[in-house]
């Protein structure tokens, strides 16, 4: 409530206000000014002309009546791994290489053993708790510690000082 007061006591005393200086600004002077426009126009209003110093930039225009230019895909090139030089002392210890593992006997291959499949647990089903019905809520007293207001807005009447 004490912004409807403010707003209350604000408004009062601008209408007074109001009142006030229409009772003391004579009447005389507003009406002259707006009889007196045909007899002697202090300023012409009839014609009002901005102009600015500033320019505007100039117009773009985009010619879209040329087909669109799409540039030809590049072209990359993939350079070939250089061959290695093959050197006659090289070339018989790669072969002594080969014959060696043409003899290798690989060992037995062990076969992957197949997964078992676990048994999946299932929950027991239980039935569901009896629904409770609300209670109304039980209403205490609360002791509130509160600040005392200050400044302005204090006390009973935000006016009184």
């Amino acid at each position: 409530m004490p912004v409807a007061r403010y707003f209350l006591f604000v408004g009062g005393v601008l209408l007074a206000l109001l009142l006030a200086i229409d009772t003391l600004v004579p009447q005389q002077a507003v009406v002259a000014n707006q009889a007196a426009p045909q007899a002697a126009p202090s300023v012409d209003k009839t014609i009002v002309r901005i102009r600015s110093d500033q320019k505007l930039p100039e117009r773009v225009v985009y010619d879209t009546s040329l087909p669109t230019v799409v540039p030809p895909p590049a072209v990359t090139a993939q350079a070939a791994p250089p061959a290695p030089a093959v050197a006659p002392a090289d070339s018989a210890a790669q072969a002594r290489m080969r014959e060696t593992f043409a003899q290798l006997v690989p060992a037995e291959a062990k076969k992957p053993e197949p997964q078992v499949q676990r048994k999946r647990k299932i929950a027991k089903a239980r039935p569901a708790p009896p629904m409770q019905m609300a209670q109304p809520p039980q209403t205490r007293q609360m002791r509130i510690a509160q600040q005392s207001q200050f400044g302005f807005f204090g006390g009973p009447s935000w006016n009184t000082w």
